[in-house]
């Protein structure tokens, strides 16, 4: 069975807006969302937004719709860039969030972009306006056609619940933008789970995920491995440096 997600609500600072946002996307049926947060980099004393804590939300989170567990919430900065500029994705005021996106608002930021990462479609603009509505379809034929229908995530970008639709419209919706059935599954599914990964491997140090065999244990051991085990490659670093 397909664990679907939205990697894009709008965060609201109205709480019981907030509350139906992820209420409905659990109904929906939606395991996985992640609130979105802005920042424009290029504005002067802008600060980074602080993430609200979950908790503070919603006071109990619901359960998805077909499945017994409760809806999963990440949170999610957007970087808007208006002029080429340095941008340090690694920096302490980021780590606060699960996700970043960066956002070019020019075609020659659009291609500097480093390769390899994501595209993002988001449809609720076309279901606010007509004239967006068309807009949204063509930019987005237009970037498939580019990609190849792949590294391509369908998010809703919902400022309110009436705007969020259910992920098998969604991947209805992506055949129209011109991704194959299969492409359009995976956009509001397994590729939205590669860009939820990404982003934990960003949280470890450098960016590594590291593995440590385990010593052999004897039944008298197994409270305590030997003390000749391996350190973690990221541990025996700090050592050598102390």
């Amino acid at each position: 069975m397909s664990v679907f997600m939205d990697l894009n609500l709008s965060y609201t600072a109205d709480k019981s807006r907030m509350q139906s946002l992820i209420e409905t996307a659990a109904h929906l049926g939606y395991s996985t969302i992640a609130i979105n947060y802005t920042y424009e980099l290029t504005i002067k004393k802008s600060k980074v937004p602080v993430p609200t804590p979950i908790k503070d939300l919603i006071d109990k989170l619901p359960i998805v719709q077909g499945r017994c567990r409760p809806i999963r919430v990440l949170n999610r900065l957007t970087v808007l860039m208006t002029e080429q500029c340095h941008f340090k994705k690694t920096g302490r005021e980021f780590s606060a969030f699960d996700l970043l996106a960066v956002q070019p608002s020019t075609e020659k930021l659009f291609h500097a972009v480093e390769r390899g990462i994501m595209f993002e479609l988001s449809y609720s603009a076309a279901i606010r306006d007509s004239t967006m509505r068309r807009y949204t379809i063509a930019n987005a034929v237009a970037l498939v056609d580019t990609c190849k229908g792949k590294n391509l995530i369908l998010s809703s970008a919902a400022e309110t619940p009436l705007e969020l639709r259910g992920p098998y419209d969604i991947s209805n919706l992506g055949l129209l933008f011109g991704l194959s059935d299969g492409d359009a599954k995976e956009a509001v599914s397994s590729t939205c789970r590669s860009v939820v990964l990404h982003g934990e491997t960003r949280k470890t140090a450098g960016g590594i995920v590291y593995t440590m065999k385990r010593c052999s244990e004897t039944p008298d051991q197994q409270e305590a491995p030997p003390a000749d085990c391996e350190a973690p490659a990221a541990k025996r670093a700090k050592q050598l440096t102390e």
